[in-house]
C-alpha cells in the first residue's frame, strides 16, 4: 500500500502559533478550571481589602475610638477614603500591562507589580507627585516599546490614557463624584484584564484574574462609598 504523502502549507500560508517552534499549537485560549480561577480571584480580593483598609488610613480614616474616647479598638472609617486610592490602583495597573506589553515578557507583568506599587510612595518621598511619576513611567515603557518595536505597547498605552487619564480627572473634582469616578474606572478595568484572560495575551492569566479580584472589590467599594457619602 502506498501511503498518501503529508500535506504541506502552501509558501506564505500563515502557521499556527508554536508551530515554526517545534511545538503543537499552544492551548492558551482554553478556560483554567474554576477552583484555579477562584483561588486568583479570592487573592484578588483579598488585596483590594488591604488597599481600601490602607487607603482609609492614609487619607485621614484613623481607628474611631467611639463615644467617650475609649481605647483605639473602633472601626476604621473607610468613608474616609478618596479617588486617590482606585487611582492609584489604576496607575500600578496600567504600568504593569505596559511593562509586559513593552518587553515581550509576560513575567514582567507580575515584576513590575511590586515596582510599581512602590513607585507613588518612593515619587511623594522625593516631593514629586505620584501622578507625574506614574505618567512619567508610562512614557518611559512606551519609548521602551516602541525602541524594541513591540506592537502590543500601543493599545496599552492607549488603555493607561483612557484609565489613568479618568483617574487624574477625578482627582480634580467633588470628593464624592471624583471617588466615584476612579472607582468606576477601576472597576471597568476589570474588562480590560477579562479581554486578557479570554485571549491568553501579554499578560500572564494569573496576574489578569488577580487583578479583576481586586478590580471589581476595590472598585466597587469604591462607588458604594461614594454613594454612601
Amino acid at each position: 500500500m502506498s501511503e498518501t504523502p503529508a500535506l504541506r502549507p502552501a509558501p506564505g500560508a500563515p502557521t499556527p502559533a508554536g508551530a515554526a517552534a517545534g511545538h503543537p499549537p499552544a492551548a492558551r485560549s482554553a478556560p483554567w478550571p474554576w477552583p484555579r480561577t477562584a483561588a486568583w480571584l479570592a487573592l484578588g480580593a483579598l488585596a483590594a481589602a488591604g488597599l481600601l483598609v490602607g487607603g482609609a488610613l492614609l487619607d485621614g480614616g484613623a481607628l474611631d475610638s467611639g463615644p467617650g474616647g475609649g481605647s483605639p479598638g473602633g472601626a476604621i472609617r473607610l468613608d474616609a477614603v478618596s479617588a486617590t486610592t482606585p487611582a492609584t490602583a489604576v496607575g500600578v495597573a496600567a504600568l504593569c500591562y505596559l511593562a509586559a506589553a513593552a518587553s515581550g515578557r509576560r513575567w514582567a507583568s507580575w515584576a513590575a507589580v511590586p515596582v510599581a506599587s512602590a513607585l507613588p510612595f518612593l515619587a511623594e518621598v522625593l516631593g514629586v507627585p505620584r501622578w507625574t511619576a506614574i505618567a512619567a513611567a508610562g512614557a518611559v515603557l512606551v519609548a521602551l516599546g516602541a525602541l524594541a518595536r513591540r506592537g502590543a505597547t500601543w493599545p496599552q498605552a492607549l488603555a493607561m490614557v483612557g484609565w489613568f487619564g479618568a483617574c487624574v480627572v477625578a482627582l480634580e473634582l467633588a470628593p464624592r463624584v471624583g471617588l466615584a469616578l476612579a472607582g468606576a474606572a477601576l472597576a471597568a478595568h476589570a474588562a480590560w484584564d477579562a479581554v486578557h484572560y479570554r485571549r491568553d495575551a501579554v499578560v500572564h492569566r494569573s496576574l489578569a484574574v488577580w487583578c479583576m479580584g481586586l478590580d471589581v472589590l476595590l472598585g466597587g467599594a469604591c462607588l458604594a462609598l461614594a454613594a454612601a457619602g
